[in-house]
């Protein structure tokens, strides 16, 4: 080819606009109409799973606010109307006298948000759980405080809720002693233990083996089977003990 048949070739102008073949609408392919419409429901779903991820995470983050700015009625509103209290008690108004109790055992605080995994069990049902760092006012202490939520969450009439919020304590001391881990060391009351590690098997068996890991890896799990795989299918929780903050000598 020589350069010049090159170049006519190159600069060749685009076929006309009548001369390409047009493509037949997609209603006279059913089986291009069943792609399109199985793309759209998947999109739609897709589209709804984000919405709800950060309409969840938002709740955590609400949580935090309304708690550190004891805006009781906006906490309370976060959680579905039934919410179960204790076990004889249910409801809203039962839930805003026990955050009544809880936050006046101490005066200010932060609660900082760390990461936050959320699994669905269906579109209107999720689990999760979120770290947390808290730190509270105490008399005249500085009593910071590591945990994490085991969160349940409901989607109704459009909008998701708390269905159950469970925290887990690894240590809480004032900000001038070294933590213990495990040992919540808050002032005026009994030193009681955390839950930490109490909802997943694997660190006990980590350290019941010898230092050669097993080398056989278990099959990964499910899409939003994460945190069910890790409490080995276990949704009970270890509830934690509030006794503390009926104590107001602190």
């Amino acid at each position: 080819m020589t350069s010049q048949s090159f170049i006519t070739q190159a600069i060749d102008p685009p076929p006309k606009r009548d001369s390409l073949v047009q493509a037949e609408p997609i209603s006279n392919h059913p089986s291009r109409l069943g792609r399109s419409k199985r793309m759209t429901e998947n999109l739609a779903e897709r589209l709804d799973r984000m919405e709800s991820l950060d309409a969840i995470r938002q709740l955590a983050s609400k949580y935090a606010l309304a708690v550190d700015m004891r805006d009781l009625d906006a906490i309370v509103n976060l959680y579905v109307a039934d919410v179960k209290v204790t076990r004889s008690s249910s409801g809203r108004e039962a839930l805003k006298a026990s955050f009544a109790t809880v936050l006046r055992s101490f005066r200010a605080s932060v609660h900082h948000i760390g990461g936050h995994v959320i699994e669905f069990d269906d579109p209107d049902n999720a689990h999760g759980i979120v770290y947390c760092r808290c730190e509270h006012e105490v008399g005249g202490q500085w009593v910071p405080v590591y945990l994490y939520y085991l969160d349940l969450y409901r989607r109704e009439n459009g909008r998701w809720y708390f269905r159950r919020r469970n925290p887990s304590e690894l240590y809480g001391a004032d900000v001038l002693e070294r933590p213990q881990p495990g040992i919540i060391h808050w002032p005026g009351a009994p030193d009681r233990f955390g839950s930490w590690h109490a909802h997943f098997p694997s660190w006990a068996e980590f350290w019941e083996k010898d230092d050669a890991p097993d080398t056989a890896i278990a099959p990964e799990p499910a899409r939003d089977a994460f945190i069910d795989s890790m409490r080995r299918g276990e949704r009970r929780v270890v509830a934690m003990d509030f006794a503390f903050s009926k104590r107001r000598d602190a």
